[in-house]
């Protein structure tokens, strides 16, 4: 099974010590039957004073971190190690009733999905669901319906990395024809949802191996896309931003209901508005196939260390920015 390993630095800088509060971190990836984390560790600069790790409503792992001192830094950085099983769908596996749209999922299903069945923006022109539509004429078969609302997003619109919070509404995104990863799935979303399927929105990190011939876009920051599901394949992922059907390249850390569910990093700062110096975010995934789980078992994927990398500032200790502001695309 391919090894990747991500190595994922966020950076704050002030021009004097601030304090801070509680900073909220969603980083550790997601095990499943294609993926299994086999080292997970984080160090921040300074070092909280206290943090705890909790599962939220949709199971994904948050640690949350706490501080008491100021500083004039903050640097997080998140290392870890997966085994990757690429996969990808395969209809012949789908329920037989759900392989031709339209499709009803069972009244079991039915009371789990309805949350991500339901349509979240509005949509008064029906710009979305006149899209969404515009891919029945001529497909019933469910697969390539999804598969060809993927690759009209990755061929026919215009990826425009933006590093600001939030998500364009989609029906702006659609009228543009342009946006990130995080808009892309988002209007995907919205668009499958229109027809009556369940779709969650999926951030986590993606693996661009150019030395294989393949680029993907989205690299050098956290990624997102999309999983929609299927009856008798469950939760199947879809990247609009570059055209992938499959979790081929892709490193799922959390699946959620709507995009603001989904910041990795998020938390308060106090000081003086010009005491921000800004942020910066680097993200670099590499296949690693000589990494090995830790020593201590599958257990040790756990655990999360923080550990000083470089001491505070003189006269400083503690800090963090008005978070959120990690790229999500």
């Amino acid at each position: 099974m391919p090894v990747l390993s991500v190595q994922h630095v966020t950076t704050y800088k002030y021009r004097r010590p601030v304090a801070f509060g509680e900073h909220r971190m969603m980083f550790r990836p997601r095990d499943s039957a294609g993926q299994r984390v086999l080292s997970w560790t984080t160090h921040i600069t300074p070092e909280p004073s206290a943090l705890r790790s909790v599962v939220d409503a949709f199971g994904n792992v948050v640690t949350l971190a706490s501080f008491t001192h100021r500083a004039r830094e903050l640097r997080v950085e998140n290392s870890l190690v997966v085994e990757h099983r690429p996969s990808r769908p395969d209809p012949a596996e789908f329920t037989p009733y759900a392989r031709l749209w339209p499709f009803s999922y069972d009244l079991d299903d039915m009371a789990d999905l309805a949350p991500v069945m339901h349509r979240h923006y509005a949509d008064p022109e029906h710009r979305v669901d006149d899209w969404a539509r515009s891919f029945l004429a001529n497909r019933r078969g469910t697969l390539d319906l999804l598969v060809a609302m993927t690759r009209d997003i990755r061929h026919g619109f215009a990826y425009l990395p933006r590093y600001e919070e939030g998500v364009q509404d989609p029906a702006r995104t659609l009228a543009l024809r342009a946006g990130t990863c995080r808009d892309y799935a988002l209007l995907m979303i919205e668009a499958v949802r229109a027809l009556g399927m369940a779709a969650r929105f999926v951030t986590g990190y993606i693996y661009s191996p150019s030395v294989e011939g393949r680029v993907n876009q989205g690299g050098g920051a956290t990624h997102a896309w999309v999983e929609v599901f299927v009856p008798g394949a469950g939760w199947i992922e879809f990247d609009p931003t570059n055209g992938i059907v499959g979790s081929r390249d892709l490193i799922r850390v959390a699946s959620v209901r709507d995009p603001r569910q989904a910041v990795p990093l998020s938390g308060t700062w106090t000081g003086f508005p010009a005491d921000s110096l800004g942020m910066t975010v680097s993200v670099h995934v590499n296949s690693d196939e000589q990494a090995q789980p830790p020593a201590g078992g599958p257990g040790e994927a756990d655990i999360v260390n923080f550990a000083p990398r470089s001491r505070p500032a003189p006269g400083g200790e503690a800090t963090s920015g008005p978070a959120a502001r990690c790229a999500i695309g």
